[in-house]
């Protein structure tokens, strides 16, 4: 059977029913009496039955009028009740929140910021898609995607917020340290081990600017190449080779004294963490407040190191 054109005619049909005539359901949904007799009417047309008995005085309803009107009432219902559901979205952080995120970011401090935002916030769930590859945040459903990249950013139709600056930096161990004289410059590594982030290509370089604005691109031959952040930590704090790292990631060690700050005047181009996401309009306060917490987390970060 053909679905009827237009669901609002039910709830107007079960208006009528309700107040017990036209014109005092006219008078409660602020319509004319007429234009609410014609929806009825064309209501009945098109199913092709009556449903009210109408004379000048009395208005009652048919036997299939009466089982109709039960079925318009909990439609009513479960209108009002779907509404509700959006209503309180909109209003307090609550419901699943859907993400990417690249690996490393995650054991930079993004996942410390989202758990603390979990804490204050018992309504909403969080599901991370922790992955390095390029995602599609329309066609896969996602309320954001947070990457790294260093400025610009591609051009894009997708709304795009700025959440902070990730800087890495050359850390070691006390141990591998203390094994040759403090450096004084880049070229003063060459006889260290290192590490690095793989590549498809397994060229490695560490590209370093300095407080002028100077880039020295460093080759070097890595004992340990992997696209995992936390094992690139790891195998610093035990003395396998320098790795140069994002500072927040090893923000805790440097001040327990776990791992050495190397060539502090070297760090990478400044990488811009941002949200991507379809569109500011429409945005629940649970998306919302979590991109906020996540602003204030990187803030926080930043001034630490």
């Amino acid at each position: 059977m053909t679905p009827i054109t237009d669901l609002n005619d039910l709830r107007l049909f079960a208006e009528v029913v309700d107040h017990g005539s036209f014109t005092s359901a006219a008078r409660a949904l602020g319509l004319q009496t007429s234009k609410l007799s014609r929806r009825v009417r064309a209501l009945e047309e098109e199913l092709g039955v009556r449903l009210l008995n109408r004379t000048s005085r009395s208005l009652s309803l048919t036997e299939t009028g009466r089982r109709f009107h039960q079925h318009c009432v909990a439609l009513v219902a479960e209108s009002k009740a779907a509404k509700d559901i959006v209503d309180q979205t909109r209003s307090q952080p609550q419901g699943t929140i859907r993400i990417s995120c690249a690996v490393g970011l995650l054991s930079s401090g993004i996942t410390a910021i989202i758990t603390g935002y979990l804490r204050d916030n018992p309504q909403v769930q969080v599901l991370v898609d922790a992955t390095n590859r390029r995602v599609d945040v329309v066609e896969e459903g996602l309320d954001f995607a947070i990457r790294v990249r260093v400025p610009p950013l591609e051009n894009t139709d997708l709304a795009v917020r700025q959440l902070g600056l990730s800087v890495q930096i050359l850390v070691a161990s006390p141990d591998l340290a203390a094994q040759y004289p403090p450096p004084g410059s880049i070229e003063s590594l060459e006889a260290w081990p290192t590490l690095a982030m793989a590549n498809s290509g397994e060229r490695f370089a560490w590209n370093l600017v300095d407080a002028s604005g100077h880039v020295t691109s460093w080759p070097h031959r890595p004992r340990l190449a992997t696209d995992d952040l936390a094992s690139l930590r790891t195998a610093a704090l035990q003395g396998i080779g320098i790795a140069m790292v994002p500072r927040e990631l090893v923000d805790a060690d440097l001040r327990s004294g776990r791992l050495i700050h190397l060539l502090p005047e070297l760090a990478s181009t400044p990488g811009l963490v941002h949200a991507i996401f379809p569109s500011r309009r429409g945005m629940v306060p649970a998306v919302r407040h979590l991109l906020d917490a996540l602003v204030a987390g990187f803030e926080e970060l930043n001034q630490k190191s």
